[in-house]
Formats: structure tokens, C-alpha cells, sequence
């Protein structure tokens, strides 16, 4: 039994997409998942299935979701191993960052770092990035709303898609994905 961790981007923000965490837990389940919990209000699941694969898992609820729901909804799931490689990766390790201004961008295909070689980091100072396997670490030490770092790290920049999660979320999902698997 594998454990995983989904996000969907773009749902319950401003009144649109909505997605009642219950119909998400009650699709999952019907996907053939087992001790499906959510985080939140904003698209996160931790779920356990015995033998799909991250990429059909996503597809699935991608699919299902637009069945149930009418609408349209991008889906990244991740094996709980590889949320927890974020986390122990982090490379603002051991430096004061808030984590409510710290994002992991969650990439749909792996990180190109020639899709953001033209950005000179000295002209976002205090904000920093930093590319992982497939996410990218992104501080925003004045406050995400502002940031002109998160405007430039778009899904057309970097040629998949992502769906961002604070630091806090993203080591509750890892924790809560552990003990799933516990």
C-alpha cells in the first residue's frame, strides 16, 4: 500500500471551483483509495492506494472531479516519500524564514533551471528561489501577495504545471503522509 499526497490548484479561492473537501474525499474513496483525510479547504489529500501510480491517480481525479463537479481542476499527486524529500531538501534550512512567506511551487514535470537562467536573483533580494527535483522553493520575505519573484515563476516560464503550498502545509501534508503509513 502506497501512500500519497494530492493537490489541486486553483479550487475554493474567491468562490470559485469550489470543491467541498467531503465530495474530494468521497471521490477519492471511490478511486479505489483508503484512509483518505484532507488538509484544509484548498485541495490537499492524504489517501493511500494499492497499486495505481502517482501520474493515474492525478489523471483520475482530474477526471473525476470534471465528471462530478463540471469543472476543470489541475491535480499533482505525490508519493509521501517524495513530499518528504521536499522537506528534508529544504534549502533555507537553518535561516529565519516565516513559514507563511515561504512556498514550495509544485511542478507537474521536472525543474529546468534554463527556464529561469535569465533571472539575476540580486534583483529580487530579500525574495530567493531555489529549484528542487520537481518543485521550487520560493521565499517571499515581504509577504507573498507582493512578491515580484512569484510573478515570474508561472507555469508558462517554467513550462508545466505548478500549484503552490506554504511551509506550513507542506510539512503537515509530510507528516500527516507518515503517519498514514505508520
Amino acid at each position: 500500500m502506497t501512500t500519497f499526497v494530492a493537490l489541486l490548484r486553483g479550487i475554493n479561492v474567491g468562490g470559485k471551483k469550489r470543491v467541498p473537501m467531503q465530495t474530494l474525499r468521497d471521490l477519492l474513496t471511490g478511486m479505489g483509495c483508503g484512509s483518505v483525510r484532507t488538509h484544509l479547504n484548498s485541495g490537499n489529500a492524504v489517501f493511500t492506494h494499492p497499486d495505481a501510480g502517482a501520474e493515474a491517480l492525478a489523471a483520475g481525479l482530474e477526471q473525476a472531479i470534471e465528471r462530478e463537479l463540471g469543472i476543470s481542476v489541475a491535480c499533482l499527486v505525490r508519493e509521501a516519500g517524495e513530499v518528504r524529500r521536499i522537506v528534508d531538501g529544504n534549502p533555507f534550512a537553518g535561516q529565519e524564514v516565516d513559514p507563511a512567506r515561504f512556498l514550495v511551487l509544485f511542478l507537474s514535470g521536472p525543474a529546468d533551471p534554463a527556464t529561469v537562467a535569465d533571472l539575476d536573483p540580486a534583483a529580487y533580494v530579500p525574495e530567493e528561489f531555489a529549484l528542487g527535483e520537481r518543485a521550487v522553493y520560493l521565499h517571499c520575505a515581504a509577504g507573498i501577495r507582493d512578491s515580484k519573484l512569484a510573478k515570474q515563476l508561472t507555469e508558462r516560464r517554467l513550462g508545466t504545471t505548478v500549484t503552490g503550498r506554504n511551509w506550513n502545509t507542506v510539512t503537515r501534508l509530510a507528516d500527516m503522509a507518515e503517519d498514514a503509513t505508520a
